[in-house]
């Protein structure tokens, strides 16, 4: 037997629900339902609907609270990230500073090699000036803000010893992080062979920044950072083009072409993208506030059923009640294609009449959800009451009316 509810929106979903013809309907074992409901609730669905659309030869974009990869275009291909792999230098930093190794107010001291690195043409550079101690905060910033490969190189020599040295801590930290498609030669990004993360990567990567180091976090979104009597804008085209966008980073070089991993929050969601392989910065810019867009308007998050909602009923024979209550026992929601949610629909499958005595609890039916171009997901439904069998007497006449009913010319179950 089963009913199905079909839905608009979120709100809808129980007010659409309506019964339909009984049939036979075998139920999955228990301990099998049980866990494919755990298993994909709040991200059951990889979007098949959404058209997103992107000029980027490498784009993904990322939901944060579920991690759930919503579209990727090339996004788990190890690729030159450029100066975005300095998110990895950056995590580092705020991982010692967070496990008390270094303060905000530690000073590092700028060597001849690092203060040569910032007199380089084509290199984005903080100023430093070989001899300098500079406090970490002001390091931060520079790496952060204005891309410093001249920063980035004074805490990779302070820190290990070398960029060398330092490299190798950052290979350590990728695979203790689950940073499987990435690997590290260097602070800045600057190009080498053994330098290349993937855009799954660094998605995976601006996820641990933003949840790991929450104070820390919002240097990101500062707009300018002054040293040396030089005042260099944030190079993030998304903090003046996108309303809710504070993070994350831009990348350049012949080698990778033009990319960003940014992040914005909106409407009480959290979105990740990255991109890379444009042709210019004004591409860069132009698609990265496209994708961001996209992020937000072509996926959505929307909670069919809160735990403990009553999902419908179900027939019951022998019992003091001839229905039951059926609930979840667990908030059911997606986050998937806007277009894939609006054409949701539902079914409460059971093989019944459900015969009493049933227990409170006890798990009698499951609830079937289809969504267009994607398989059935089914989550348990479990009785919402105690329906104890009826007496002695009582059974007899169920037995008379039994015998003494016509059978149905419809279809019958069972």
């Amino acid at each position: 037997m089963y009913s199905r509810f079909t839905t608009q929106n979120a709100c809808s979903a129980l007010a659409d629900r309506r019964l339909l013809k009984a049939r036979p309907a075998g139920l999955l074992p228990a301990i099998i339902i049980a866990l494919i409901g755990l298993s994909l609730l709040l991200s059951a669905f990889i979007p098949a609907h959404a058209n997103v659309r992107t000029k980027a030869k490498i784009a993904l974009i990322m939901d944060y609270e579920t991690g759930q990869i919503l579209f990727e275009r090339d996004g788990q291909r190890p690729m030159a990230p450029a100066s975005m792999s300095k998110l990895m230098t950056i995590a580092i930093l705020f991982d010692m500073i967070q496990s008390g190794e270094l303060s905000l107010d530690t000073k590092f001291s700028v060597s001849e090699a690092a203060w040569r690195r910032g007199q380089g043409t084509g290199e984005s550079k903080m100023w430093v000036l070989v001899g300098d101690e500079i406090a970490l905060r002001d390091l931060l910033r520079g790496i952060i803000i204005q891309s410093g490969n001249d920063a980035s190189q004074v805490v990779a020599e302070n820190i290990a010893g070398s960029e060398e040295e330092f490299a190798k801590l950052m290979n350590s930290k990728a695979a203790a992080w689950g940073l499987t498609q990435s690997s590290f030669a260097n602070a800045t990004g600057m190009p080498d062979p053994n330098q290349k993360m993937s855009a799954r990567d660094l998605a995976l990567l601006t996820r641990k920044i933003i949840h790991d180091y929450p104070g820390l976090y919002p240097i990101f979104s500062e707009s300018e950072f002054t040293w040396s009597n030089i005042t260099q804008p944030n190079r993030n085209p998304l903090l003046k083009s996108f309303d809710g966008a504070d993070g994350m980073k831009t990348g350049h070089t012949e080698e990778s072409g033009y990319g960003l991993v940014g992040t914005a929050f909106r409407d009480g969601q959290r979105r990740i993208i990255v991109l890379n392989g444009l042709e210019t910065a004004q591409a860069r810019s132009r698609e990265a506030t496209r994708l961001m867009e996209q992020a937000f308007d072509l996926f959505d998050h929307r909670v069919f059923f809160t735990a403990g909602s009553r999902v419908g009923e179900a027939d019951v024979f022998m019992g003091r009640t001839d229905k039951i209550g059926l609930v979840v026992n667990s908030e059911i929601g997606f986050l998937t294609a806007r277009t894939a949610l609006e054409q949701a629909s539902g079914e409460i499958v059971y093989q019944g009449p459900l015969r009493a005595p049933i227990d409170k609890g006890e798990q009698v039916a499951v609830l079937r959800i289809s969504m267009p171009g994607r398989e059935a997901v089914e989550f348990p439904l479990y009785a919402e009451e105690t329906v104890r069998e009826v007496g002695f007497f009582a059974k007899i006449g169920f037995g008379l009316r039994s015998l003494l009913t016509p059978p149905d010319d419809g279809e019958v179950a069972g």
